[in-house]
């Protein structure tokens, strides 16, 4: 956002702006920005109309408190979800932290959640535009704009037990997500000096749930945080924060406060191949990426169907809310010509179809098999010892039985 504009939405004049905004019904339409350029200039206006439509989705997203801070599109579309920022400050707060550094603050969110659980805030954001959101998101909050690799060593130098830095390394370049090490900022080599100096003090990292594991350092703690059913971040620990992890690698479930959130201890090494049985797993993305499977399914022996594939087969369902199961009813080979026969020949009208390890487009072949009919239906895609075989199958209900409505 040009600073200028930020500076006008922060000020006496753009909460007026803003609140006049938000009366408006239809704030997208012409109608409503000739309203408000009658009385704001005309860039105040449409930031101003802008930030309703934000605000909406930042709610969904952060929670109430997003409904009066200001956002930039990718700086909401990057904000951390308002359960997992609340979860890692409560997390904060148990080990000890008063004090939090955060380097690359953006719009603020994660300092937000921090700032609510009473955690001293200095947050730096080397884009103008951005600083000037982030010092009006953060109310009493040092916000400085900066360079993270040009100060953060300052700011670090006299840190103890009772502080803890906190980085999100911007991973957007101009095409887009990047994970390539010289298109991260702060650098790579910055956040792993932070990483190492995390004696005194604690460093909690930031990443993508899809980081390559071969940037991760050895021996890293490292939580693979979820949210609902989505895998929604990797974060390093460092420091005295993370000898309140049980392992260096841990799955955790974040619900709607700290307090809801599972975790399961992770770090194992592969499960043993085995042939199709009568029940079929898709573990939460988040036990996957944490090689927390056979924590998952909380002593029942499980296989998988092929070398590094994350579904778990069993003889029994375990109860457990890591693990969807599935009941198998018939195993297909993956031939467009032999699933396009018992879909027509169930007269499977809705299909959902799942895959693993197995290079097809779900959409595509979808189409490809022309589905119609009054029946609904699973198809799970997935190597096996007898090769790449396309499963039937019922998903169950926790702790009841198969749901009707999915049988062919």
């Amino acid at each position: 956002m040009d600073p200028a504009v930020a500076h006008q939405l922060v000020s006496d004049r753009g909460a007026q702006a803003l609140a006049a905004a938000g009366t408006e019904t239809d704030p997208d339409s012409l109608a409503a920005a000739n309203r408000l350029r009658r009385s704001f200039p005309a860039e105040l206006a449409a930031a101003a109309l802008d930030q309703v439509a934000l605000r909406r989705r930042a709610v969904d997203k952060i929670g109430p408190a997003a409904a009066d801070m200001v956002w930039t599109r990718d700086g909401l579309e990057q904000a951390t979800r308002g359960p997992v920022s609340r979860w890692r400050a409560s997390r904060l707060v148990a080990a000890g932290v008063r004090r939090v550094i955060d380097l690359g603050c953006a719009c603020g969110a994660d300092a937000r959640a921090c700032l609510e659980a009473g955690i001293e805030i200095v947050a730096v954001e080397i884009d103008p535009g951005l600083a000037v959101l982030a010092g009006h998101n953060l109310p009493g909050a040092r916000v400085i704009e900066a360079d993270a690799e040009a100060i953060g060593a300052d700011l670090v130098a006299q840190a103890g037990p009772d502080t803890a830095v906190m980085i999100d390394p911007a991973r957007r370049t101009g095409r887009g997500r990047s994970w390539r090490i010289e298109d991260i900022r702060p650098s790579w080599e910055f956040v792993l000096g932070m990483l190492d100096a995390a004696r005194a003090f604690s460093t909690v990292v930031k990443l993508g749930p899809g980081v390559p594991r071969e940037l991760l350092p050895d021996g890293a703690a490292i939580t693979w945080l979820g949210h609902r059913r989505d895998l929604v971040e990797a974060t390093l620990w460092a420091g005295p924060a993370a000898d309140l992890l049980p392992g260096h690698q841990l799955a955790v479930r974040v619900g709607d406060t700290p307090a809801e959130a599972i975790s399961l201890p992770g770090g194992e090494g592969d499960l043993e191949v085995g042939p199709i049985r009568e029940f079929l797993a898709e573990p939460h993305p988040a036990v996957i990426r944490a090689r927390a499977m056979r924590a998952a399914a909380g002593g029942t022996e499980v296989r998988v169907p092929a070398p590094g594939v994350g579904y778990l087969l069993a003889d029994e369902p375990a109860q457990t809310p890591w693990l969807t199961w599935f009941r198998v009813l018939d195993s297909l080979p993956v031939q467009v010509r032999a699933l396009r026969s018992w879909v027509r020949g169930n007269r499977i009208g809705t299909l959902e179809i799942k895959k693993r390890g197995i290079d097809i487009d779900p959409a595509a072949l979808r189409r490809s098999l022309h589905p119609r009919g009054p029946h609904q239906a699973v198809l799970v895609l997935t190597p096996t010892t007898q090769g790449a075989r396309a499963l039937v199958v019922e998903r169950l209900r926790p702790g009841t039985g198969p749901e009707p409505s999915i049988r062919p």
